[in-house]
């Protein structure tokens, strides 16, 4: 079970027992982690859980595929490291991960 850290825009951070197939999305609205409205249930149609992964797991995390890049030209403040977080499987890999949520989503 990967423990993920949310970190809001203030710093305030939020650590979370995710399971394993599960969206990153998914980890944050069962936490009520805030700054992931998740509109779209994780449609990938809203970009309202759009998150910012540190640069060091971005190798793990992998590129948006062309539906997430779309999405993210709509969101606001995005970032080479920006992410969907609907789309993020979470693996045994993302043991450690921190996740960063954007001051436009609170």
């Amino acid at each position: 079970m990967p423990k993920i850290t949310f970190i809001d825009y203030q710093g305030n951070e939020a650590i979370v027992d995710a399971t394993v197939g599960d969206s990153l999305m998914e980890a944050a609205v069962s936490n009520d982690v805030p700054g992931i409205d998740a509109d779209c249930g994780g449609a990938c149609a809203c970009a309202t859980c759009h998150v910012y992964v540190a640069e060091d797991w971005m190798s793990v995390v992998g590129e948006p595929e062309d539906l997430e890049a779309e999405m993210l030209d709509v969101a606001e403040a995005v970032k080479g490291n920006s992410r969907l977080s609907c789309q993020v499987k979470l693996s045994e890999q993302m043991d450690g991960m921190v996740i960063t949520t954007p001051e436009s989503q609170f």
